[in-house]
């Protein structure tokens, strides 16, 4: 009897057991955790039956357990797509490799939204393109056919362009890569033609797209960069003689006004040395009249020492004025002699 006791209370232990097992198994697949950077969708046997995709539906939340309810989580972060680089055309016929990058993101809905749940952008999205890796692709495709068109109206001149080639500075939002950066935007939201964008057709939202590089084919880089070469050269060239005949053109200007400067300045020298010259002669004019006589010795003494110096050979006649004058300065220096018989 006790053995039979025995496995009776064993077997309800267990069953006891596996039916507490089973309880906290349903509680914990009940139990919906909704992460910041996700989306949550919970279908029930292949219906959906909650949305979680809004600020105030993050933490916990509940549904049947499993496999009554199925739980489907969506990364709501933003997404970096960097396709490889497209060969595309421009207007002026030059062939370029593009590689962009597109930056996306599961739409999200807002707080107070009251789209039912089979039209929010998560729930097309899931519908449409069920995972982020087929998301990428039709991204990539799309994009490349957006980058062949929007390239086609653009010169290589004029995506090339820098700011200093701008008269205004405050016209850089407005570059061609700036403006086709939001074209390209546009065009992969939603093309000419479609009724819907993406974000109404499957929940994408298409943040920004940029170009990330620019580079020409390798069979015709050398070429394309020896011809660029030229034309910087031949840029150069023009700059640098448009420099020389300016400067020619100023050297010439301030040479002609040194010359006048320096006309003008002997000009008013000779004026103020002939006002200087007149003045002294009028003072010694004056002096002169206050004793005739002394003046004009001085004067001849003067030129005396003008004339005279150690290789001066005068001829002289008896009744000049200098032999007068110089018999009568060698009597004053010299002794007496007796007259001859």
């Amino acid at each position: 009897m006790l053995p039979t006791s025995y496995s009776l209370w064993s077997s309800n232990r267990w069953f006891r057991g596996g039916c507490a097992l089973l309880v906290v198994l349903a509680v914990c697949s009940s139990i919906v955790f909704v992460d910041e950077t996700e989306f949550v969708i919970v279908e029930r046997l292949g219906r959906i039956v909650a949305v979680y995709d809004r600020s105030g539906d993050r933490g916990w939340q509940w549904k049947a357990p499993w496999p009554i309810d199925r739980v489907r989580r969506f990364d709501a972060r933003l997404q970096l797509l960097l396709p490889p680089g497209r060969e595309v055309f421009t207007s002026d016929r030059k062939n370029l490799v593009v590689q962009a990058a597109i930056c996306w993101q599961i739409a999200p809905s807002s707080n107070t939204s009251t789209t039912e749940l089979l039209d929010r952008p998560v729930v097309r999205f899931f519908r449409g393109l069920q995972a982020l890796p087929l998301a990428e692709q039709r991204l990539e495709s799309r994009a490349q056919s957006v980058l062949t068109t929007q390239f086609t109206q653009w010169s290589l001149v004029d995506l090339l362009a820098t700011p200093s080639d701008l008269d205004d500075p405050a016209e850089l939002p407005q570059m061609p890569l700036a403006d086709l950066s939001q074209r390209m935007t546009s065009a992969l939201k939603q093309q000419a033609g479609e009724q819907e964008s993406w974000t109404d057709r499957l929940g994408l939202d298409i943040v920004d797209v940029q170009v990330r590089r620019l580079n020409f084919p390798a069979a015709n880089q050398q070429a394309v960069f020896e011809r660029m070469r030229s034309e910087r050269q031949k840029i150069a060239e023009r700059y640098r003689s448009s420099g020389q005949a300016e400067s020619t053109r100023i050297r010439s200007q301030a040479d002609r006004q040194a010359r006048e400067a320096l006309a003008m300045a002997e000009a008013e020298a000779s004026r103020i040395r002939a006002a200087g010259e007149a003045a002294a002669i009028a003072k010694m004019n004056e002096a002169h009249a206050l004793d005739p006589e002394l003046a004009e010795r001085l004067l001849a003494l003067e030129t005396y020492r003008r004339l005279f110096n150690d290789q001066t050979t005068l001829v002289l006649s008896a009744e000049h004025p200098l032999w007068r004058f110089l018999l009568g300065k060698q009597a004053a220096h010299s002794p007496p002699t007796e007259p001859r018989p």
